[in-house]
């Protein structure tokens, strides 16, 4: 199998268009028309991850965190990422990054997180703007359904739960082709009008080629007349962090013992205990402290997530309890995420876990 398709697959669950600014998700080595036989799934790429992958003979890993964010000048091996990197261009080692965009997807980190946790009714604690599209087209009568189904398949369409959302009216519309024209329906340089059906439909600003392409190749026209508008209407499905709720309330030390067991982790850093029962919950894997606000607004009794600075504790106010978990310990089911998404879609393709432990980080 290329890794071509892999990443692509990856891509169609994570689009790289949700990534931080700061981001460098991606294929980071490696040439996409590669052959992989198998995937190495690991939170961070070190020259440990690297040589594992050699002994093993695979030629592709698939981590969380990218291991260059910025540019490289030198290649000397002077630190762990240049020595990384030129490790695994030496022995032809693919490396393939799936970091905040995999967070702020609908079935992504902090979604992984929830169901560890047993969370139910999940919303996004904070949706993403600006990354939707409305089109409007006109359609002849006959060739609508046609037309619709296409757009549809080619992603448009999905608000929610709900797929093929789109909204039509019947009208008509006047065009005359020139000499040069070919049309459809009507003469040459006659004035014609068709019965036609407006039909919009909205779609992640990121599938707009994909979209454009299935109303192009199947409306029967030889100019397509079509509107795109940008949409400032939240992605209510995509976006930073989660929120949900405990099937039935616990004590808030309870749902401590809940977070070390369910995170592994010997030690967690938290805000004063507020005396009142834990049913709402919000998470955030890796650094979410930009978020508290939005936890605390959500209603959220407890705030999982990790990396908190020392003053940003007493951001909570005493309006929630901030549980800092860890960021690899938060993080640390992504590599299931990746074994189970790349596993549904190629099912005889080898998937295994990284036997190195990447956490840096060690508590006595």
């Amino acid at each position: 199998m290329r890794i071509r398709e892999i990443t692509q697959y990856i891509e169609s669950a994570a689009p790289l268009a949700l990534q931080e600014s700061y981001d460098n998700a991606g294929l980071m080595t490696g040439n996409p028309d590669w052959e992989a036989g198998a995937a190495l799934v690991t939170l961070d790429v070190t020259e440990a991850v690297i040589d594992e992958a050699i002994n093993k003979k695979i030629n592709l890993i698939v981590a969380h965190h990218p291991f260059v964010f910025s540019g490289l000048k030198k290649f000397t091996g002077k630190n762990y990422v240049e020595r990384t990197l030129i490790k695994a261009i030496r022995n032809d080692i693919a490396v393939y990054a799936a970091h905040t965009n995999l967070d702020s997807a609908g079935q992504g980190v902090n979604q992984k997180i929830a169901e560890k946790l047993g969370l139910i009714n999940c919303q996004v604690l904070q949706p993403v703007k600006g990354q939707l599209k409305k089109l409007v087209t006109f359609i002849p009568v006959e060739h609508a359904i046609k037309v619709q189904e296409a757009v549809f398949a080619a992603g448009a369409g999905h608000i929610g739960n709900y797929d093929s959302c789109g909204f039509t009216a019947e009208g008509s519309g006047s065009f005359r082709g020139n000499e040069a024209s070919n049309p459809f329906v009507g003469e040459k340089g006659v004035i014609h009008t068709e019965k036609e059906i407006r039909f919009e439909t909205i779609f992640p600003a990121w599938l707009q080629n994909r979209v454009i392409d299935a109303l192009l190749n199947n409306h029967p026209y030889e100019e397509v007349a079509f509107d795109i508008y940008p949409l400032d209407n939240t992605f209510a499905g995509v976006g930073a962090g989660i929120t949900g709720s405990l099937s039935q309330p616990v004590s808030e030390t309870e749902f401590l013992e809940i977070l070390k067991s369910t995170f592994n982790t010997g030690a967690i850093k938290h805000t004063a205990l507020l005396g009142k029962p834990v049913e709402k919950v919000a998470v955030c894997g890796g650094a979410g402290s930009v978020l508290l606000n939005n936890a605390i607004a959500s209603g959220a009794g407890f705030f999982v997530s990790s990396d908190f600075k020392y003053h940003q504790f007493f951001d909570a106010e005493n309006k929630i309890v901030i549980a800092d978990v860890g960021h690899f310990e938060s993080e640390q089911f992504t590599k299931e995420l990746f074994y189970e998404l790349l596993t549904k879609k190629f099912p005889k393709f080898a998937v295994h876990f990284t036997e190195v432990n990447t956490n840096p980080v060690f508590y006595f």
